[in-house]
């Protein structure tokens, strides 16, 4: 106002600019809840380390292990029994013809790819004496020329790599046997848990509209509607995640079988395996599986291990700008500063296991999180007048 209570042009709101200060602030207010979130999380599950409390939860999941199997076999096929049963089959018919198809395959897949893996993991263990020698004498090679090109004593590296290399091939060769035995023991007890797990999966999959029904009224009435409305994102989430991850394994493990074996390399079935497994890590998975392969390529000779690092270089591109945004798309939905983030942390705390888990765990706390800002409208945005 001026002097006389007159209102002076100057003094006008700027609405435009209070607005993109609002907005700012509510945008810098959610980065700051997003961040405590983390951190709470973070410090939940280094509570969680300390007090054991994982050990105790994997005791009880390995106990309840034939459960768990048939309540995510049963979650994985009801989609594809509730297709069918729109088309007019019964649940029982349709729940009983998917399941044997699934037997089918799991049985096919195995009678192809069974006796050679298990022959070239046998050759593999056969032939490790040799491959750790061969390494041995590369990196003293190696040694020796970062010895004399930079002046450098590498002879404590030396020794201590030659330690743990002799370490290596004394488990190898002496508690080789008692190793594979107790691999055999735990794939048998294995077994036994996957047969029990598909005959939970197959009776809860008759009555899977039942059991979704019951959990539903478990749920107060005022809240049904937005928690089977949060359910259905996650489910919708993990289901697309975990079907275009298997998707995407299978392929890449065909791919990277044919160049392996293109390549001339020993057991190409078992890295093509293990790459395949790997690359469900985002963007470290790729390193992961085939780094291996592509050493002991070099360690047989060089155009073996310059052919499998041209396959996996293939097979990854191959991955990354086809299988994955075609199949996958971006169902995750995560900023991959994001996941490399979530990485480091579940590695963290859970090793190898837990960068396996890290993306879609991730995924379905950003849902969550998403969830309840929408619910309680805590950062909405003002527009302006």
């Amino acid at each position: 106002m001026g002097l006389f209570g007159k209102k002076r042009s100057s003094d006008k709101v700027d609405y435009d600019k209070l607005n993109e200060l609002i907005i700012f602030s509510r945008n810098f207010m959610k980065f700051i809840f997003s961040v405590s979130i983390v951190a709470l999380v973070v410090l939940l599950t280094y509570i969680a380390k300390e007090w054991n409390l994982f050990s105790i939860v994997g005791d009880i999941l390995s106990i309840l292990s034939p459960f768990f199997i048939g309540i995510i076999l049963a979650w994985l096929l009801d989609p594809i029994v509730d297709f069918f049963q729109k088309k007019g089959v019964k649940r029982g018919i349709g729940a009983t013809f998917v399941y044997v198809l699934l037997i089918v395959l799991i049985f096919v897949l195995g009678r192809l790819l069974m006796p050679t893996l298990i022959d070239q993991i046998n050759d593999m263990i056969a032939g490790a004496p040799d491959i750790i020698k061969s390494l041995t004498e590369h990196f003293e090679k190696f040694t020796g020329w970062i010895s004399k090109t930079y002046n450098v004593d590498g002879e404590i590296i030396k020794s201590t790599v030659n330690d743990v290399v002799n370490n290596l091939l004394y488990t190898v060769t002496v508690d080789g046997p008692s190793l594979v035995v107790s691999i055999l023991s735990s794939i048998v007890s294995g077994g036994i848990d996957i047969l029990l797990g598909f005959l939970i999966g197959f009776y809860m999959l008759l009555d899977f509209d039942d059991v979704k029904v019951q959990l539903a009224k478990v749920i107060p009435n005022k809240h049904r509607d937005e928690v089977t409305e949060l359910t259905t994102k996650l489910n919708k989430t993990l289901r697309n995640f975990v079907y275009g991850t298997l998707v995407v394994m299978f392929i890449l493990f065909i791919c990277q079988s044919i160049g392996m074996s293109i390549a001339g390399i020993s057991s190409p079935l078992v890295f093509a395996l293990f790459c395949a497994i790997t690359n469900i890590i985002p963007y470290l998975g790729p390193y992961i599986g085939g780094a291996p392969a592509v050493v002991i390529g070099f360690t047989m000779s060089p155009s073996i291990g310059l052919g499998v690092f041209i396959s996996v270089l293939v097979c990854q591109l191959l991955e990354s700008y086809l299988l994955t945004p075609v199949i996958q798309s971006k169902t995750m939905k995560l900023h991959p500063v994001t996941i490399i983030i979530g990485l480091l942390l579940f590695s963290h705390f859970f090793g190898i296991i837990g960068m396996l888990f890290a993306t879609p765990v991730i995924a379905c706390g950003k849902i969550i999180i998403n969830f309840f800002i929408e619910k309680f409208d805590l950062f909405d945005e003002v527009e302006a007048e």
